[in-house]
């Protein structure tokens, strides 16, 4: 463990590889989180998860035991949704994310069609589908990418660890569609700023008053750096090698490390 947290008083904390790695919790997480909210110290989730509705991952965090509300929660698909709604009003959204995510979207008034079949669409958004992402639905896409639908991607991530290990992510399809149809895109989760300010502007400091766990050094320690937040690197999510550790002001083995960093920290 290297580093420190400098003058951060607050924290967001990235979610999935962080505070839990599939359907399990990291050891201590839990603690650390209640010992932030005891001490009055804020903190905000900020994830790139999209293959659950901000209400269903609240449940599934609150099951693993992890103290977290709703409000304090900002998913991909939920920023997604609200930035169609925002962009592209009464714009029909072909939707490509496996799980209840549309949920987001219909709260936010979006109309959202297919996956199946081929219905018509001007704004086609990509999420976490998985095994989803059939080539029929890719080729579907494809075709509205060309007739002049808009990309916007939840996220853009390479791969990311499950139970199982090491898994592909949407990001390569989402980067052959772009190529393939001569487009650009747009990603709302991280690592693009607007997520990262979303988070700091509910706890209402500047960015250098507040830390960035996380263990992706592309998605979450360098757009953190750039706004001048304070970096924290964990290993129990992506692997973490010297690269990696560069990104960081402070390397952690787990989140569960992070309450013998917190001697003098100002609370709120």
């Amino acid at each position: 463990m290297t580093g420190g947290l400098g003058r951060a008083r607050g924290f967001l904390f990235d979610v999935d590889g962080v505070l839990h790695v599939g359907n399990r919790p990291v050891p201590g997480a839990a603690g650390a989180l209640s010992l932030l909210t005891e001490r009055g110290i804020p903190f905000r989730l900020l994830t790139n998860t999209t293959t659950a509705s901000r209400a269903t991952l609240t449940g599934k965090l609150r099951a693993m035991g992890l103290p977290v509300a709703e409000d304090i929660l900002f998913t991909a698909s939920f920023a997604t949704a609200a930035y169609v709604a925002r962009r592209f009003p009464g714009a029909r959204c072909y939707l490509l994310s496996k799980g209840d995510a549309v949920d987001d979207f219909h709260a936010a008034g979006v109309e959202v069609v297919g996956p199946d079949g081929m219905p018509e669409a001007e704004v086609v958004v990509i999420g976490g589908a998985e095994e989803e992402m059939t080539y029929a639905r890719l080729n579907h896409a494809y075709r509205l990418l060309c007739g002049g639908a808009k990309l916007v991607a939840m996220h853009r991530n390479m791969a990311w660890r499950t139970e199982e290990g090491m898994s592909l992510d949407s990001g390569p399809f989402i980067t052959a569609l772009a190529a393939a149809a001569g487009v650009r895109t747009t990603v709302i989760g991280k690592p693009s700023l607007a997520a990262f300010r979303a988070a700091i502007r509910e706890i209402g400091w500047s960015p250098g008053d507040l830390a960035m766990v996380g263990d992706d050094a592309r998605n979450d320690l360098d757009p953190a750096r750039r706004l001048g937040m304070t970096a924290v690197l964990v290993r129990t999510g992506k692997p973490v090698g010297p690269e990696q550790e560069a990104c960081a002001d402070l390397t952690l083995d787990s989140v569960a490390d992070l309450p013998g960093h917190l001697a003098g920290m100002e609370s709120a």
